[in-house]
């Protein structure tokens, strides 16, 4: 250790007093409980609310001459630096390697004052040591985060040595029956395994396993954008695709069409359901596993990122006793979340309640689900048919695709029925053109349809990482902020961190672009009055546009504007 870190040894509660930042008595209190709880002093001071993590790191960096470390060295740490360090040390001593080369090793430590285990540090590496300082709470963090990120690796290692792989040039001839036996393997099951545990830890939407010409290629999609996590060897895709397919009760000697399938996977906690889809590439077999997680629709329908208004707009609506409530948007939006929770927030034994989807993505007790089977006849017109004579009080449509079923729905709506449904569409307004389009009559659709919702999804800023700035005059002026002179306006970004996995976002939430039938709203409809005019009414009684709406949650510090134009420009 260079002689700069050997410092003389102060007592940290003098130099604390020193710095007015705590008292004689407070020091005197915390070194009380100290003996009891066998804690480092700093912590002890802090837990007990005498004086702030940051004034503690800050001040010591400052009285010690130690480099205090900034989040962002705890985002871009080097795994083989962290693994120079064994967990048991890293977690005893709270402290982290984030870096090395030849000669030094970067170590971000809480406690500055404990030289023996720099000491010891220095005869395990090699290597001399340079000490940062680091707030307790990142450090670890970032050893939960690292060392398992570790253990996953190097398990994966095992598992991939232990795999006996396929020849090269057999993938089209390989027996099926060794195939069956090698999707059976120990490994293979493992590594499975691992990737679904990973991909729930992870807050995955799907996992796309991909053959490319020299490898596979696994990718979680994580809060709508996909990310790359290993890359398994090219001979171990088939047996990787055949667990899958054995799984999810699908046909392991047919790879040249598209199955589809289903798993639950059971965790301690909660079930996660698994959709599942192969696609025959020039390079094997692709599957998509779309991952749907019971315990998110246990949730109230304010957790999708409705304002007050709105929320309580639609709570009314959905308790009409009939009249149909559409939902809009790209695939992905959340349309699905949307009506789920609107069936949740009504679900009640005094309801008979039935679902036609394609697929059913979640299992909702209480609920009367049909999945639509076109093979056999079942199609959603027919289903709808069928559904009118099970005496339903709510039904909901999973997708409105075509002019018979959009017929049938509307007329299920003035018949005395609650219907919900959801239309391709690009807006709210557009939604109603399409009924029309579709080949229902407007005075049908302006009599049946009460709410229509447009949405999309965008990303959430991290609240770990979030950060203010002023956003230049320019992208204010495109965006039309209304602002008045010298105003200061701060917008708010992540700027990367271990909980967000240096992405600066963490969750999702709906942008809702809500048109409620008014009076004059409805006349035009039943006068077949063009979009635009339907449009400009809708703003003029209050319609909240989907770009409106959006910079609203960027003015609340939710989102960013690159999000809200991403998400309004995509349509």
């Amino acid at each position: 250790m260079p002689p700069a870190y050997r410092i003389a040894r102060k007592l940290l509660g003098s130099i604390l007093t020193a710095e007015g930042l705590i008292s004689k008595e407070q020091v005197a209190e915390a070194l009380r409980v100290q003996k009891e709880s066998k804690e480092r002093l700093g912590e002890v001071l802090v837990k007990l609310g005498f004086v702030s993590e940051d004034d503690l790191s800050r001040i010591l960096a400052e009285q010690l001459g130690i480099p205090l470390a900034s989040s962002e060295v705890f985002t871009h740490a080097d795994p083989d630096a962290v693994a120079a360090i064994p967990e048991n040390l890293a977690r005893e001593h709270v402290l982290i390697a984030t870096s090395k080369d030849e000669n030094e090793l970067t170590v971000v430590m809480s406690d500055p004052f404990d030289l023996e285990i720099l000491d010891t540090l220095e005869k395990m590496s090699g290597r001399a040591v340079k000490p940062f300082i680091g707030k307790s709470m990142e450090i670890k963090e970032a050893i939960e985060r690292y060392y398992k990120e570790l253990k996953t690796f190097k398990g994966l290692e095992e598992l991939l040595g232990d795999v006996d792989y396929l020849p090269e040039g057999e993938e089209e001839e390989v027996d099926v029956e060794k195939l069956k036996a090698q999707g059976d393997e120990a490994p293979v099951v493992k590594l499975v395994n691992m990737i679904l545990s990973e991909a729930i830890k992870d807050r995955a939407s799907d996992i796309h396993i991909e053959p490319l010409e020299k490898e596979s290629c696994v990718r979680f999609r994580i809060d709508g954008v996909l990310h790359e996590v290993m890359n398994p060897p090219k001979k171990l895709h088939m047996p990787l695709i055949t667990r899958i397919k054995i799984l999810s009760d699908l046909d392991i000697a047919d790879r040249r069409v598209p199955q589809d399938g289903r798993l639950t996977i059971k965790l301690a906690q909660k079930n996660v359901d698994v959709r599942v889809s192969t696609l025959p590439t020039v390079f094997g077999e692709k599957v998509v596993m779309r991952l749907f997680d019971k315990e998110a629709f246990g949730r109230d329908i304010s957790h999708l990122g409705f304002d007050e208004d709105m929320l309580s707009t639609i709570r009314r609506w959905i308790r009409e006793p009939y009249g149909m409530i559409l939902v809009s948007g790209p695939t992905g939006s959340g349309k699905s979340s949307t009506l789920y929770g609107a069936l949740m927030d009504i679900k009640s034994p005094e309801k008979n309640i039935v679902t036609v989807e394609d697929p059913v993505e979640y299992k909702i007790e209480g609920i009367n689900q049909v999945y639509t089977n076109p093979q056999a006849g079942l199609t959603f017109a027919s289903a709808l048919r069928s559904i009118l004579r099970q005496d339903p009080d709510v039904i909901m449509v999973g997708e409105i695709r075509d002019g018979e079923t959009a017929d049938i729905a509307v007329k299920c709506a003035l018949t005395g029925h609650l219907v919900f449904s959801t239309v391709h569409a690009n807006d709210a307004v557009s939604t109603v053109t399409r009924l029309i389009n579709l080949g229902v009559a407007p005075f049908l659709v302006g009599s049946a349809v009460n709410l229509v919702l447009a949405q999309r999804l965008v990303r959430r800023i991290c609240p770990h990482c979030k950060e203010q700035y002023e956003p230049p005059a320019e992208l204010l002026d495109s965006l039309g902020w209304q602002r008045k002179e010298g105003e200061k306006i701060y917008f708010y970004r992540g700027k990367g961190c271990m909980h967000c996995k240096d992405t600066g976002f963490l969750g999702r939430t709906g942008l809702f672009e809500m048109l409620e039938m008014k009076p004059s709203v409805r006349k035009l409809i039943f006068e077949n009055a063009s979009e635009e005019e339907i449009r400009k009414e809708a703003e003029r009684v209050n319609l909240k546009t989907l770009q409106s709406v959006g910079l609203e949650k960027v003015k609340q510090g939710l989102t960013t504007v690159n999000e809200v134009m991403g998400a309004y420009i995509t349509e």
